[in-house]
């Protein structure tokens, strides 16, 4: 009697393309390739998993994957080589070019996509090792405008918000954010809520994208003037004595500044109309959207990151949750949409976006 066959037991891991990291289970298929399915019990996506995540498998198979290194000849060919053949080259080459021109003539750019212990042996080896400190991740090209938000705001890079938010929040206000197509799992949870709890979504971007098909407000504000959006939400919310100051006097600074700054730049619903390119009543609903609705989540993504202005975008949004008080709270709060799985671990061993233009 034979016994019956062993079967490898599933591994749990997270999909590496969007910010939303979903959890994976992965199962080897005995043909060099695997079979994937979502984790139930992970928190992002609870077993969901879009287009991409389920075809991860398909990325795996030998077939059409790189299985040895190469090395390029004088004449252009490419020649299989051995792996110590190709490190020692690597190494040589960093090696003269340290010798020649110092530490700081080389450097590592790593993806959004890595593992934290994979990014910390990467820093160890640029800074530790080689003594430079030319390491930079997706930190710098998506999250730089995100970074110096938050620590301008709340002296630390960290998002004050949970995926959990989503499911309880009673106005969720896109900004600068394809997420149907860019976080399909995630969104899907917001359109989740909106159909089961009626909650309602508001899109800001200039273009009309897939994610505004979901809306019940859709803003196509003009390029780079979301800073001008919310300093007239502010205006506004001040204006209608709607600011939380028992919040405000425990928690934060710099209102008067703030509001001296923000009446500068949109002192009116009008103002904020004119300049935006919107309709006054579309901005005015969206003001008393804002003003009425106590569990309110900003998500922002690239479209306020990669700007010239993203910083101060960042800060505009999270000055009008601080002000009210809708922060830190279930289905409140500020909430920074990455591109990348683990841009946060990127950060968090060094990959800080500092010196950056969009800073």
């Amino acid at each position: 009697m034979n016994a019956p066959a062993q079967h490898p037991p599933a591994v749990r891991t997270a999909c590496p393309y969007c910010g939303v990291g979903c959890g994976v289970l992965a199962k080897p298929d005995g043909r060099g390739g695997a079979v994937i399915a979502g984790d139930p019990a992970h928190p992002a996506n609870f077993g969901r998993l879009c287009s991409k995540g389920s075809a991860l498998g398909e990325t795996l198979g030998l077939d059409t994957r790189l299985l040895y290194p190469t090395l390029r000849q004088s004449n252009g060919t490419l020649t299989q080589t051995s792996w110590d053949s190709a490190l020692g080259k690597a190494a040589d080459g960093f090696a003269d070019t340290i010798a020649k021109h110092g530490p700081d003539s080389v450097a590592f750019y790593l993806s959004g996509q890595l593992l934290t212990e994979d990014y910390y042996v990467a820093n160890k080896l640029m800074k530790g090792f080689i003594g430079s400190s030319n390491v930079d991740t997706n930190s710098r090209l998506c999250m730089s405008s995100t970074v110096a938000g938050h620590r301008r705001a709340f002296g630390a890079d960290i998002v004050p918000g949970a995926y959990a938010d989503l499911d309880c929040a009673d106005l969720i206000v896109l900004v600068g954010s394809n997420a149907a197509w860019c976080h399909p799992v995630l969104y899907q949870r917001m359109v989740a809520n909106k159909r089961t709890r009626g909650a309602k979504i508001v899109v800001i971007d200039p273009r009309r994208t897939a994610t505004a098909e979901d809306a019940n407000l859709f803003l196509s504000v003009a390029p780079g003037m979301d800073t001008v959006l919310f300093s007239g939400l502010l205006v506004h919310l001040a204006d209608t004595l709607a600011l939380d100051y028992q919040y405000i006097d425990a928690h934060t600074v710099g209102l008067t500044e703030a509001l001296v700054r923000t009446r500068e730049i949109a002192p009116s619903a009008a103002a904020t109309a004119n300049a935006t390119g919107l309709a006054e009543a579309d901005v005015a609903q969206f003001f008393d959207l804002f003003r009425t609705t106590a569990k309110v989540v900003t998500c922002f993504s690239q479209g306020v990151n990669q700007s010239a202005q993203g910083t101060d975008k960042v800060t505009s949004i999270i000055n009008c949750h601080l002000a009210t008080g809708r922060i830190g709270k279930p289905g409140m709060g500020p909430f920074s949409l990455t591109g990348q799985p683990n841009a946060m671990g990127g950060r968090e061993v060094g990959g800080w976006p500092i010196n950056s233009p969009h800073t």
